[in-house]
């Protein structure tokens, strides 16, 4: 019983480590589409943060300011998603995409000039990364995640902020007759996905690892959309999901080395074919669940004000 009981505690471990940038990443995004932004940049705001975090902590030798310059980060390049979008009203969908093709060249443009290095940045020394506590299981990263969910909780359905957020995103019209800044609160919203999400960043690159490299993000900018989407953008919902799949990526990873699946396929099983795992049944559940879910009704619908 002892033996099997390790192994599970070291998949649920593993399962909220691998949740927790997921989770600061899709709480980012239910702050921008309860506004009515669709924001497909999770992904690039996330290496925003992961590539900030990594150069700052390197060089000042401290994580905490390493995690604050990843929030500034994340939150300044949201902004120019935002301009792009809400000023300008480009399309969320293309801008976003752009913003993630952004994010994967500049980091490795400015490594390249500040490192000679352009696949990843300098390894930062162990006693300046965010080491997990309690005997080296849960990450301060991780506990902040799961604090953040009711506070998002309370924030959205508790206070004129979230009461103004949520209106902008179900009826922007209504929303400026009552005297709400309908842009204000766009601007606001997506700025906070960009704060979120490159914390999220700063996680996997000061947290789980202690250096940048390209792309390190690995599609979980993505995933935390998918989990949004399947939680109906609602946060509590939302932590259950990216915990599931950060349940599927554990087991994945668990599964790598085990033995059963050598005498289940007479072999050994390409890692490729493991890795893949969480990314089907992403698509799966989202394939699934996505025609019960209600987005907002103003989701991805620009506002202009009339005169």
């Amino acid at each position: 019983m002892e033996d099997f009981l390790i192994p599970i505690s070291i998949i649920l471990f593993s399962a909220i480590r691998v949740a927790t940038p997921m989770i600061f990443a899709a709480l980012g995004g239910l702050f921008s589409e309860r506004s009515g932004v669709i924001n497909i940049a999770l992904e690039g705001l996330m290496l925003a943060g992961a590539f900030t975090a990594a150069v700052v902590t390197y060089e000042l030798s401290n994580p905490y300011l390493g995690f604050l310059a990843a929030l500034a980060a994340g939150g300044l390049v949201a902004l120019v998603f935002a301009v792009a979008v809400i000023k300008f009203e480009a399309d969320q969908v293309v801008a976003g995409v752009g913003i993630n093709f952004l994010m994967l060249g500049l980091p490795a443009l400015l490594s390249g000039a500040i490192y000679d290095a352009s696949g990843s940045t300098e390894q930062i020394a162990k006693e300046y990364l965010l080491t997990p506590w309690f005997n080296n299981t849960i990450s301060p990263a991780s506990i902040l995640a799961f604090l953040l969910v009711p506070v998002v909780v309370y924030v959205l359905y508790k206070t004129p902020f979230g009461l103004r957020l949520r209106a902008v995103g179900e009826n922007p019209e209504a929303a400026d007759a009552a005297g709400v800044k309908v842009l204000a609160m766009r601007y606001t919203g997506v700025i906070m996905s960009g704060v979120l999400a490159a914390a999220g960043g700063a996680y996997l690159a000061i947290g789980q690892s202690s250096f940048f490299t390209r792309g390190m993000s690995a599609g979980k900018g993505f995933i935390a959309l998918a989990a949004l989407i399947l939680a109906k953008w609602r946060p509590v919902p939302v932590l259950l999901a990216c915990l599931f799949f950060g349940f599927t990526e554990a087991i994945a990873i668990q599964a790598q080395g085990a033995d059963f699946l050598k005498n289940l396929f007479g072999g050994d099983v390409p890692v490729q074919f493991i890795e893949i795992i969480p990314y089907v049944l992403t698509i799966i559940v989202l394939a699934g669940f996505i025609g019960a879910s209600r987005a907002p009704k103003a989701l991805g619908i620009p506002y202009r004000k009339e005169k």
